[in-house]
């Protein structure tokens, strides 16, 4: 290890019996301004640069190691003192000397302690980063065991090889997968490209290898779903990681997701020795499962309809319903993953406006004028056009490529790290977050003006497809209205339904008259209640408070919404957050404020308590990357 080495300035502390500097918290140590007794070691250690200028000039050799052969620039590396780091190259100390137990150089040591403002010094005074200490390590390995996820990014940004191995064989991705028990840098080597496959060169295992070893669920889930590890290579042992995790099912520490797509790899597995069986080779086809998930529930809203229509008991209806959805639930659980699970309400929706056309086509065209059915399938059309807009359209995604990454990367770093803060810098995606901006987890991407991510459209709502969303839940409470009035009219012609008797009476006449246009209707209601509710609190959000959805949720955690009382620093007042939102121009009466959400990188509010678009387009300084 390297010599535990740390000082704080302007306090004091005792020495051990090798007069190495111990660590201590601050906040534990007596402050002490006299620096006229320091050696230069001691000073350097202190950052009492006057008393360190004052032996230099007076011919002390800034080169000098001491007994343990560490260089006053290592002193000042693992110590912090940047402005003592700055002298000491000015004066021609050399800037990769080796020194300590693991003849480690100043960057090394800096390294290991997280400086990331002494390494952007270092390096741009020529420090190299790939060279190895007495273990092997470089750089980029040692951040990656101590989890110094911004010094992994800049040293790759930087031009080091994320796929560079240290003399065993090990990469930084190795290296954190097995040491750190955190979501990055592992997350972030990945996203720059580090290779998952690589083999050490001792027990011939890969990342995932290393992280089932030490335990990391988290490491290894992010592995396993971000990155598609392979579970089949084998190390010098002959063990793969699905072998190694099979022994692990069940554990509480391994996770129920993970556990599931390792019995789910399994169980596909051990269907495909029986292939002879029709059934369990449609269930490990992923082509198959995939169409299943599409059509089930068109099948199962058809089937339930007739089953309420059979002539009989009531009770019996319900049973039947009850064992059709135990069916369905069971075939959930045999064919279906996490991800096309995440399918099933857009095939919901899908699924059951089919029925909605085909019942109003059957039943109601019959007894309406024809003009009635084309206002009917005019008017759906603005549904349609609108569900494909919130679907198929880009919500707003915060592109970003390799070069541009690492660009940010390198700012951010020779910005002493401040610009890594979640509210500015997505870890995710390695980009600066505009404002309003937020990644979903579900798209694993980043999102401008972000409201939500909505499974019935199987999209984030964002900058670029609100409106359509809006547009899209006005058209189908559109929809819904037509089905219950095209219900009504098959009712009142063909049932001779009364509905001034009461509801039970109409109710027992709809259950013994096609059963089947009453569970549309019932469907129609449902679909219209829900729908309804959520377009009021979508404009109550936009014309009201001048917030999206993940705003309103929370706000308590943007500085911005904070410092206005949890107001939002957007709202201009309800017309004119209408007018911005449709951004709809007519001269002298509706001027809405234009922003491209995609590139509008504005912080901090001044003291929270100004209002007005001049407050809003305010960008400070420190903030301003574009």
């Amino acid at each position: 290890m390297y010599q535990n080495s740390c000082a704080v300035t302007g306090v004091c502390h005792e020495q051990d019996q090798n007069d190495s500097m111990i660590f201590q918290e601050p906040s534990l140590l007596c402050v002490e301004s006299d620096y006229s007794g320091f050696d230069i070691v001691k000073a350097t250690q202190y950052g009492a640069l006057s008393r360190v200028r004052e032996l230099v000039e007076s011919g002390w050799d800034i080169n000098q190691p001491d007994k343990e052969t560490v260089t006053l620039l290592h002193w000042a590396a693992i110590n912090n003192r940047r402005d003592i780091i700055d002298y000491l190259i000015e004066r021609g100390a050399n800037i990769d000397a080796v020194g300590g137990e693991l003849n480690a150089t100043p960057l090394h040591w800096a390294t290991r302690q997280g400086h990331l403002g002494v390494c952007v010094q270092l390096m741009r005074a020529g420090a190299d980063p790939t060279l190895r200490d007495t273990e092997g390590c470089s750089c980029i390995h040692i951040a990656a065991q101590f989890g110094h996820t911004a010094l992994v990014g800049y040293f790759i940004a930087r031009g080091i090889n994320a796929d560079l191995q240290d003399r065993s064989g090990m990469t930084a991705l190795m290296w954190a997968s097995w040491k750190i028990q955190a979501l990055d840098p592992v997350r972030l080597l990945l996203t720059l490209g580090a290779n998952e496959q690589l083999l050490d060169n001792v027990h011939g295992n890969t990342p995932l290898h290393w992280a089932i070893l030490s335990r990391n669920a988290i490491c290894i889930k992010t592995l396993i779903f971000k990155s598609k590890a392979s579970l089949d290579i084998p190390n010098l042992h002959g063990d793969t990681p699905l072998r190694m995790l099979q022994q692990h099912v069940g554990s509480a520490w391994l996770g129920d997701k993970v556990t599931k797509k390792i019995m789910d790899i399994t169980k596909q597995r051990n269907y495909s020795k029986f292939k002879k069986f029709l059934f369990l080779k449609l269930t490990s086809d992923s082509t198959m499962r995939y169409w299943t998930m599409i059509f089930m529930p068109f099948l199962f809203f058809y089937a339930t309809g007739q089953i309420i229509s059979i002539d009989t008991y009531f009770v019996i209806r319900i049973l039947l319903i009850a064992c059709l959805y135990v069916i369905a639930s069971t075939l959930g659980k045999t064919m279906f993953d996490d991800k096309l699970l995440t399918m099933l309400p857009l095939s919901i929706y899908l699924g059951t406006k089919v029925w909605f056309y085909l019942t109003w086509i059957i039943y109601v065209t019959p007894l309406e004028p024809l003009f009635t059915t084309c206002l009917f399938i005019v008017s759906s059309g603005g549904l349609w056009y609108c569900f494909l807009k919130s679907w198929r359209a880009d919500p707003g995604v915060i592109k970003n490529s390799k070069e541009l990454r690492y660009r940010t990367i390198i700012e951010l770093s020779e910005r002493d790290g401040s610009g890594f803060e979640p509210s500015v810098f997505c870890s995710a995606c390695l980009l600066l977050r505009p404002v309003r901006s937020k990644h979903c987890s579900v798209c694993d991407r980043c999102v401008a003006k972000f409201d939500h991510h909505c499974p019935w459209v199987g999209n984030c709502i964002g900058a670029k497809n609100h409106k359509f969303f809006i547009g899209f839940l006005v058209m189908l409470i559109v929809m819904c209205i037509w089905m219950l009035y095209g219900g009504y009219i098959y009712y009142s012609q063909m049932c001779y339904l009364q509905y001034e008797n009461g509801l039970w009476a109409a109710l027992l006449i709809v259950s013994h008259c096609t059963p089947w246009v009453g569970w549309v209707m019932m469907n129609a209601s449902a679909h219209l209640i829900w729908v309804t509710i959520l377009l009021i609190c979508q404009q109550y959000q936009i014309i009201c408070l001048g917030m999206t959805t993940n705003e309103r949720m929370n706000r308590d955690r943007y500085r911005h919404f904070i410092n206005k009382g949890g107001k939002s620093p957007f709202d201009r007042g309800p017309f004119k957050n209408l007018v911005d939102f449709i951004d709809c121009e007519s001269t002298g009466i509706f001027k809405p404020l234009r922003r491209d959400w995609l590139n509008f990188f504005w912080l901090d509010l001044n003291d929270g308590k100004s209002s007005g678009e001049e407050n809003l387009l305010r960008v400070t300084d420190n903030y301003q990357y574009v």
